[in-house]
């Protein structure tokens, strides 16, 4: 994909009468980055100068839409094909036990989960990956979107990711699915206990000819499962996790209490401000006696 992205740069660039330096000047890059594209050599294209290499030579969004295939290159194999799988089914069956699913997360959330990621190299692919995510989450406004169903571990609302504001909108977020007919999210609670899918996710997709995929994942792996059997003991798993979950509008009530739980949390008084006002309400209620101890009492008058 990135050679026939470079390919098409070059039949752009030659049709518009262009130089490579000329086209880097119009994208403001050196004219050795538009050559390391063309070659498919070197780092690959930023989603930033694939739309200014669109722009400058008038490709009407071919780049653009090139862009997405050239960047899950940067992923294995089963990473690519879970992500073309994903771009395809019509139903969507996904536990999470550590953070919200991409497709449901807040831009925010998701630049704070891609911050930790080990393969990050830096702002700009930082940047690339969140516009991607970001992208992906469109399929469900679409016409031919899927049916989403979701399965969050309790863990998922009580770990602040992004800090309490990013966590708040976060939360907000998953409440507006409320509203959202074909996307349903339930709650898998603390007190359910151990499951079968302790260590790690699981997402089960449906094909429009009605087969199906697993994908299982892992803090730093992931397994995308097609044998019809395998698929099949995934899919009674989820089905399971489902069934000891907290019924929709419960789990619903349970994510509103969750933020209003960190909305109080957050306006809680950190310790070091809490010592701060009570030495300040101290030392003015040591300096009321003072004034009030400072003043004589009146001397009796000697009798007549």
């Amino acid at each position: 994909m990135a050679a026939l992205f470079g390919a098409r740069v070059r039949r752009l660039r030659t049709a518009a009468g262009l130089t490579q330096a000329e086209l880097g000047a119009l994208t403001h890059v050196v004219s050795t980055r538009i050559t390391q594209i063309e070659r498919a050599s070197g780092a690959k294209p930023t989603l930033e100068l694939a739309r200014a290499l669109d722009a400058a030579l008038g490709a009407d969004d071919l780049l653009v839409e090139l862009w997405p295939y050239v960047y899950r290159e940067a992923f294995p194999d089963w990473s690519r094909k879970f992500m073309e799988y994903s771009e395809r089914a019509v139903a969507v069956r996904e536990y999470a036990a550590h953070v919200v699913p991409g497709l449901l997360q807040t831009e925010e959330y998701a630049r704070a989960v891609l911050k930790v990621g080990r393969t990050l190299d830096g702002e700009d692919q930082l940047a690339e990956r969140v516009a991607v995510r970001m992208e992906r989450q469109k399929r469900l406004g679409a016409a031919d979107r899927p049916e989403l169903w979701v399965v969050l571990d309790e863990a998922v609302l009580r770990r602040p990711v992004g800090g309490m504001p990013v966590m708040r909108d976060q939360l907000t977020r998953l409440l507006s699915t409320g509203t959202e007919s074909h996307i349903t999210v339930q709650v898998l609670p603390f007190d359910q206990g151990e499951h079968d899918v302790m260590g790690g996710s699981l997402t089960v997709l449906t094909m429009p000819d009605g087969t199906e995929v697993a994908y299982t994942e892992g803090a730093h792996y992931g397994q995308l499962v097609e044998d019809p059997d395998e698929v099949r003991r995934f899919s009674l798993t989820y089905d399971r996790l489902r069934a000891a979950a907290l019924p929709p509008l419960m789990s619903l009530d349970m994510i509103r209490s969750v933020r209003e739980d960190n909305h109080r949390g957050a306006n809680v008084p950190s310790r070091s401000e809490r010592r701060r006002v009570a030495q300040e309400q101290l030392q003015q209620s040591g300096r009321r006696q003072l004034r009030g101890g400072g003043r004589r009492p009146p001397r009796p008058r000697p009798r007549p």
